[in-house]
């Protein structure tokens, strides 16, 4: 069972400026070489470093080589959840206006493996309203009608034992969009069906022409509902 001096311990790593940036810069789910990390942190390839390797011996961070290449991302989607609520809390109680403010990441953004922002709401609250997913504060699942919908646009439950459907409170909508399998599932098929793109350099998302049409065909999400 963790103990309060881990959780201390965790917290301390995390409470340093350069490696907080470096997780954050993960959270759009993709591995990044140290270089790259240590330009999103303001600091050296050194200090990169060492940082890089406490927060990998911590269980925060793995990391994959390729060729002679060694990349490092967030180690699971706990962590990925876990930065995304330390950003939630951040928020200055004063500000009235919550999360980014840069208006791209507020429509639609990665949050770590799964849709975020307006778009990924907006998606949730669409399975919702047609009855193809149910969702409470405590967890969430997918109806029988949801699992002939969802296979219908080519996602099934994984074979692996991951919680299949969850909800994830949004960082700038405050209200939940979907994690768990089926949002990372939702998310792969919307970049494979060529609806989204990634903008360069961070987490937010372009909708492509594609995306819109298919967004209000398939889900009923019209363009106006994502604007603002």
């Amino acid at each position: 069972m963790p103990t309060p001096a881990a959780l201390a311990g965790i917290a301390a790593l995390i409470g340093d400026p350069a490696r907080a940036a470096m997780l954050a810069a993960l959270l759009d789910g993709r591995a990044l070489s140290a270089g790259e990390l240590a330009e999103a942190a303001g600091v050296t390839p050194q200090t990169a470093s060492a940082h890089l390797a406490k927060l990998t011996a911590a269980g925060l961070l793995g990391a994959a080589k390729q060729g002679r290449h060694r990349y490092h991302r967030l180690a699971s989607p706990a962590v990925a959840r876990l930065i995304e609520g330390l950003l939630e809390l951040s928020v200055a109680p004063r500000r009235v206006v919550t999360g980014p403010r840069d208006a791209a990441l507020r429509r639609a953004r990665t949050c770590y493996d799964h849709l975020a922002g307006r778009l990924g709401v907006a998606l949730a609250d669409a399975l919702a309203v047609r009855g193809a997913i149910e969702l409470t504060d405590e967890g969430g699942a997918v109806t029988e009608s949801g699992t002939g919908f969802l296979a219908g646009i080519g996602i099934t439950p994984p074979a692996r034992s991951r919680v299949w459907c969850r909800p994830c409170l949004d960082w700038s909508e405050r209200r939940p969009h979907l994690a768990g399998a089926l949002g990372a599932a939702l998310c792969t098929r919307c970049f494979e069906l060529g609806w989204v793109r990634r903008q360069a350099g961070g987490r937010a998302l372009d909708i492509t022409p594609a995306g819109w049409r298919g967004l209000a065909d398939v889900f009923g999400v019209m363009p106006e509902r994502l604007q603002g």
